[in-house]
C-alpha cells in the first residue's frame, strides 16, 4: 500500500497547497457543490439555474454552469481511523461493517471509491479509486487497529488525493472517534488546507468518549475534550460543505450512510466565473435561492492565489 509518512507530510502538504492554489490562479471558473433542504430537512430536487444566486465576497456573480443529475456517478474517498482507540468498544469492527454495507448496497455500479486509513502519523492508500467492490471488501477485511491518531494530518492530505476522482461529484467520508494525539498540524491548519479543494467532508464521529477523565491518557493538546472533538469534526464538515454525524450505535452508522448517499444524489453542481488574482485572498461564497425559506449548504469559500502553509 502507498504510504504518506509524518516525516514527509510538510512537503506533501506544501505541494498540495501549491497545486490547488495555482489551479485557482490558472483558471477563472469556480465550481461548487450545493445542497438545498426545506425547514423539515427534506431535499429539494426541482430547482433550476434561475433559482440560484451566487455571491463572492458579497458581490453577485453570474452563474455559468448548472448540473443536477440524481444518477450522476460519485467518486467517494473513505478515510478510516484505524488507531488503537478504535479497537475499543468494537468501534473499528462496526465501522468496517458499515462501510461494507455502504459499498455493497448503497453505491451504484458507476460509482468509484477509494480507501485511506490512518494511524501512527501515517496515511495509507489501502485502495485507489476503483469500482471493484469485491477487492475493496477484501482489503477492508484485513485492516487492523494500531498506534496513535494523527487526525489533523490525515484531513490535511486527503482532499488532494480525493480530487483525483474521475467523477464530477466527489466527497470524503471520514469515520473516527475523534481522538487526536499525534498530528504535526493543528486543527486550524487542517481546515485551512482542506477548504482549498472543492470536496465536502462528511464526518461520522463514532462513540466519541464523553468522559474527559478517560481522555486524559490520550492528551496531546488542551482541545482534546469531548466538546473539542465535536467542534473539530463539525468544523471539518462545515468549512467544506459537508455534514457531521455523531453516533453511538452500530445501526445508526447505516442510517447516517444512507443519509450521506441521499444527500450527494440530490446535490446541485454550480459554476461561476471570477477574476484572477496572483495575491492570496480568501473569498467567501454565499448561495441563496429564490425561495428564501430553503436552507442552502455549500463550502464556505476558497483561496484565489498562492499561500504558504498556515
Amino acid at each position: 500500500m502507498a504510504m504518506i509518512n509524518v516525516s514527509s507530510l510538510s512537503s506533501f502538504s506544501q505541494e498540495t497547497e501549491n497545486k490547488k492554489t495555482s489551479h485557482a490562479v490558472a483558471v477563472s471558473s469556480i465550481s461548487i457543490g450545493v445542497t438545498v433542504q426545506d425547514k423539515k430537512g427534506r431535499y429539494i430536487n426541482d430547482l433550476t439555474k434561475e433559482d440560484f444566486s451566487i455571491y463572492e465576497n458579497n458581490e453577485k456573480r453570474d452563474l455559468t454552469y448548472f448540473s443536477h443529475d440524481f444518477r450522476a456517478p460519485l467518486s467517494l474517498t473513505v478515510l478510516l481511523d484505524v488507531s488503537g482507540s478504535m479497537a475499543l468498544q468494537d468501534k473499528l469492527k462496526e465501522s468496517k461493517e458499515s462501510i461494507k454495507y455502504l459499498v455493497t448496497f448503497l453505491l451504484d455500479l458507476d460509482d468509484e471509491f477509494s480507501l485511506l486509513i490512518f494511524a501512527d502519523g501515517e496515511v495509507e492508500v489501502a485502495m485507489n479509486f476503483s469500482n471493484n467492490k469485491n477487492y475493496f471488501l477484501t482489503v477492508l477485511e484485513k485492516i487492523k487497529a494500531y498506534g496513535q491518531t494523527a487526525l489533523n494530518d490525515a484531513v490535511t492530505v486527503t482532499p488532494e488525493f480525493a480530487d483525483k476522482g474521475n467523477n464530477e461529484k466527489r466527497a470524503i467520508l471520514l469515520i473516527t472517534d475523534g481522538i487526536e494525539n499525534d498530528s504535526q498540524y493543528s486543527h486550524y491548519q487542517a481546515v485551512e488546507i482542506a477548504r482549498r479543494v472543492d470536496i465536502p467532508i462528511f464526518t461520522i464521529g463514532y462513540k466519541i468518549p464523553l468522559s474527559d477523565q478517560y481522555l486524559q491518557k490520550y492528551k496531546h493538546s488542551p482541545s482534546l475534550t469531548s466538546f473539542g472533538i465535536v467542534y473539530s469534526l463539525e468544523r471539518f464538515s462545515r468549512a467544506t460543505g459537508g455534514k457531521a454525524f455523531f453516533i453511538n450505535q452500530a445501526e445508526e452508522l447505516k442510517t447516517a450512510l444512507r443519509e450521506i448517499k441521499k444527500e450527494l444524489s440530490y446535490q446541485y453542481i454550480l459554476g461561476y466565473t471570477s477574476y484572477r488574482n496572483q495575491e492570496n485572498e480568501y473569498r467567501e461564497i454565499k448561495v441563496i435561492t429564490s425561495k428564501k425559506k430553503y436552507k442552502v449548504r455549500t463550502r464556505e469559500g476558497y483561496y484565489s492565489g498562492e499561500k504558504k502553509s498556515p
